[in-house]
């Protein structure tokens, strides 16, 4: 479970340009949904072998009680809320202000530890620019400087050593625990998680509200299928057996993102009775760049005339063309149609996600897509490519090695991908490909 910093602070005083060199270790990550866009942004960082997911939040106005600035507070308390640890930015050339007091009242009642931070240090003593931020009584501030990378990775290094020590350790599973393929349901609120959840444990269990202190929490949820073993990543709030079954959801970035990178199999929720959104691909868009294998299901289908079922899978087919890749299955969580053909599609994915790929398969394989098309001369330059193995799983990496193949370009890429796709059967999952080129040994002798 990766720790979550937020970044908190009144307008203007640099959370923006921190949370971008966070992330710039990596393409950020950012989700820019419908209802949580107003200046709360979610990033991955990592410092060294740390990764972490870092969220940026709008000019805060605890105090606020209409108009814009209540709802960027309110967008900023839910980001505290899902914190490990909260990163309070002030601005050292504009000194201690009011506003700055008011915030640090709301944080001291927020229950999650607080690192004071400095910005915009660059250029001026320690002791002249943190004396007015004594006041707050937050401890020693840190002082950096995000615009030219100052203090930065000692103030994230902080960060984290205070979000690991507030957790607490996770029990060991016992050795006889058989867990299964781990699947995690996403999807927009009030698509049907819930109810497909039910449906597929065949018993109701209570769906609990966002509480402070639960949304962090991964629940895990094992349950048998015809002879097979699963375990379900909630979502969707499940908390345990025993209550009424309530549909209260609340949609959480953090939740999604964890639960995806947790899974081995990713079932995408969509409601066919609505439009498909940019939520919906900004969600398939994080289960691809985690490389799990997915599987797509549009509920409540039931309800369909079938000129409205021809336009969905339209509107499908365009907005969601970058999930070739994946199984698109029809169904209706209420009444448990579809479900069977579905968790086929998961066990499918699953195999595919986790296939050994042995180096002679894959080199014939390769020797195959040469035969049929050659890559493109780069100038002079003709790549040459010659055997390849298997760099990973789970999403399968196939590692190629070579000559000259940074020449390749990304169109002949994806025709190796889907070559290997269509080889080795591989439905259900993300297939990378790594490019690694051979020194060339006449390069001494040129001078």
């Amino acid at each position: 479970m990766k720790p979550v910093i937020a970044l908190v602070g009144r307008p203007n005083v640099g959370k923006s340009t921190l949370f971008n060199r966070l992330t710039r270790s990596r393409d950020a990550l950012v989700a820019d949904l419908p209802g949580l866009t107003r200046d709360r942004h979610y990033g991955e960082g990592r410092v060294g072998e740390r990764p972490f997911l870092v969220i940026d939040t709008g000019g805060f106005e605890p105090v606020a009680k209409d108009g814009i600035m209540y709802e960027m507070a309110k967008q900023t308390k839910q980001a505290v809320v899902e914190a490990d640890v909260v990163v309070f930015i002030v601005d050292g050339r504009q000194g201690l202000t009011p506003h700055d007091k008011t915030i640090t009242d709301f944080l001291r009642k927020c229950g999650r530890p607080v690192l004071l931070v400095v910005n915009k240090s660059e250029g001026m003593k320690y002791t002249s620019v943190t004396a007015d931020f004594y006041e707050l009584g937050m401890g020693d501030p840190y002082v950096i400087s995000a615009a030219h990378g100052d203090g930065v990775a000692d103030l994230v290094t902080e960060a984290l050593d205070v979000a690991e020590a507030q957790r607490t350790p996770e029990p060991e599973p016992e050795e006889t625990a058989v867990r299964g393929t781990k699947i995690a349901i996403v999807g927009r609120p009030n698509v049907g998680k819930s109810t497909l959840v039910n449906t597929l444990l065949g018993e109701e269990r209570v769906i609990a509200f966002d509480m402070p202190g639960t949304t962090r929490d991964s629940i895990e949820i094992p349950f048998e299928r015809e002879g097979r073993h699963y375990t379900l990543i909630d979502t969707a709030g499940i908390r345990r057996r025993g209550k009424v079954f309530e549909a209260i959801e609340k949609f959480s970035v953090v939740k999604t993102l964890k639960s995806i990178s947790d899974a081995n199999v990713v079932l995408l929720l969509l409601d066919a009775q609505q439009d498909i959104s940019e939520q919906d691909a900004h969600i398939a868009g994080f289960v691809l760049e985690s490389g799990r294998a997915l599987v797509v299901g549009v509920n409540k289908w039931d309800g369909m005339e079938s000129d409205q079922r021809n336009q969905i899978k339209m509107d499908l087919e365009r907005k969601l063309n970058f999930l070739s890749f994946a199984k698109f299955h029809f169904i209706s969580a209420l009444k448990s149609t579809g479900i069977g053909p579905l968790m086929k599609s998961i066990d499918s994915a699953y195999a595919a996600a986790m296939a050994k790929l042995s180096t002679p398969r894959l080199t014939r394989a390769l020797e195959e897509a040469l035969e049929h098309q050659q890559p493109r001369r780069k100038g002079s330059i003709r790549p040459k490519l010659r055997y390849a193995h298997q760099g990973g799983q789970n999403p399968p990496v196939v590692v190629i090695h070579g000559n000259a193949l940074e020449a390749i370009d990304d169109n002949y890429k994806r025709y190796l991908e889907k070559h290997f796709r269509e080889t080795f059967s591989l439905v259900g999952t993300p297939l990378r490909i790594e490019f690694r080129s051979g020194k060339n040994p006449f390069i001494r002798q040129e001078k």
